[in-house]
């Protein structure tokens, strides 16, 4: 999982006031997730359930259409903002940051945010690639680079809180039996792009000289998840702590320009939607930009005459099951394996980290825990209720106001993005390390693209979620 600011990493996040579990943003992501859904549920008996909590603007051509829409839908939006800012202030509290600092950053990120999906309801956003994603992120790299923003504010912006978020409302529109179908596939798939792309980024970072330890950092970053990779492995195999900050912005370049690349790489081959979103979940190197990716190209996908009436969700279903389910669990395979290599083979003065098998645990994605539990509640329901009335009465209930707040969670994740991306920090890493990266690179976007057309594409296809 990686978030997209070298200022805002673990290292340089505030001590967490709160004990026990509550000290990760993956846990309050699950129980503010998992909560939603299970409110959504238990409310249903009680009337519309989340669905009036849960709006979005609607399609609109003419500006006399959209200040209709949004004026009769106002309380509406007043009513969502406030719960969007008590859950998230919240949790942000509870982390260690500063109200003064959050509640500003919220209100401001839930502005922009409502007039980037305004944008993308526009008619004519397609004809113009308007995709909001895409425009979420520019937004936010223009507002970042010209400084318009006061730096706290980054506070606010956390753009791992609210993408794991989103992945764990995602998991309640994504039956379980999908993701036991295809996550053997998934998890094949994840393997070899995992190994591949490691063995080529470590094997020509130690041919240009550069330290294995480092070249580990390096290697991992680009096998399954940047930031929190950098951290877990750096801290692994015991290298410097520079080391970890240039393969992060490393990764920050990378996935940024993944995410305009492949959406459009993936429009040129006409490939279909769940194909793309594989291809994209074996490209991308961060969670963030991978999601707002297969977002977008779900959205051209679904726009191509003939296209399944799902393809937009079937982008997003096909990332998710190839990165969160499949690549990102590599991160703790990776910290142990790795941290047995680095104590046995590359230790100079026998001062290296005992391995040790909780590793695996301490480095697992835990919001995917609650991916998957959301996943299977909303699949226990389904069996409860029977597939004629889920399909009728409790999909437009409960799983479309949960898919819409999802909408919301990815699009304050895309946007803080690129608030928390300063070109400037990005400099200065080096060029050995940068030629190592983005040989793995070339190599990781010609083999997912193999394994996601050619190999498994069968699989990819056929998803429906």
């Amino acid at each position: 999982m990686t978030e997209l600011s070298i200022a805002s990493t673990d290292a340089d996040r505030p001590r967490a006031r709160t004990p026990g579990l509550f000290k990760k943003d993956d846990w309050w992501a699950v129980a503010i997730g998992l909560g939603l859904v299970v409110i959504g549920y238990l409310s249903l008996s009680f009337g519309p359930g989340l669905a009036w909590l849960a709006v979005l603007p609607a399609k609109w051509s003419h500006a006399d259409q959209l200040a209709a829409d949004l004026s009769k839908n106002a309380l509406r939006y007043v009513a969502q903002f406030a719960v969007w800012l008590v859950l998230t202030t919240t949790a942000l509290s509870a982390l260690g940051y500063r109200l003064r600092q959050t509640v500003p950053a919220f209100a401001f990120l839930y502005v922009v945010s409502t007039l980037i999906i305004v944008l993308g309801q526009w008619d004519q956003a397609v004809r113009y690639n308007l995709e909001p994603p895409l425009v979420a992120l520019a937004v936010g790299l223009i507002l970042a680079n010209l400084h318009v923003l006061p730096r706290e504010l980054d506070a606010g912006f956390r753009v791992e809180f609210y993408v794991k978020l989103g992945v764990v409302l995602l998991g309640a529109t994504l039956p379980l039996t999908l993701i036991v179908w295809a996550g053997p596939i998934a998890f094949l798939q994840a393997s070899i792009v995992s190994l591949v792309t490691f063995g080529v980024i470590f094997f020509t970072g130690r041919a240009l000289g550069i330290d294995p330890r480092f070249a580990a950092t390096l290697g991992v970053g680009g096998a399954v998840c940047g930031v929190s990779a950098a951290i877990a492995i750096a801290a692994a195999v015991g290298a410097r702590k520079q080391d970890a900050a240039v393969v992060i912005s490393i990764v920050i370049f990378w996935a940024i320009v993944m995410l305009f690349v492949i959406p459009f790489g993936a429009q040129a081959l006409h490939l279909p939607a769940g194909i793309g979103g594989a291809w994209i979940g074996t490209s991308e190197f961060a969670d963030a930009a991978g999601f707002a990716a297969a977002q977008a190209y779900g959205e051209i996908a679904a726009k191509v005459p003939g296209a399944a009436a799902n393809a937009s969700d079937q982008a997003v279903a096909a990332f998710t099951l190839m990165k969160v389910i499949g690549r990102d669990i590599w991160i703790g395979i990776w910290a142990i394996v790795l941290s047995v290599i680095a104590t046995t083979y590359w230790s100079q003065d026998g001062i290296t980290n005992r391995p040790q098998a909780r590793e695996i645990w301490t480095r697992f994605p835990k919001f995917v825990i609650g991916f998957l539990l959301t996943s299977a509640f909303v699949t226990f329901v389904a069996y409860q209720v029977g597939h004629a009335d889920f399909s009728k009465v409790t999909t437009p209930a409960l799983v479309t106001p949960i898919k819409n707040l999802r909408i919301w969670a990815f699009t304050f994740g895309f946007l803080s993005i690129g608030l928390t991306t300063r070109v400037r920090d990005l400099a200065g890493v080096g060029f050995k390390p940068v030629l190592a990266f983005s040989t793995g690179v070339v190599v990781n976007v010609v083999l997912g693209l193999v394994l996601s057309v050619l190999v498994f594409g069968a699989y990819w296809e056929k998803l429906s979620p």
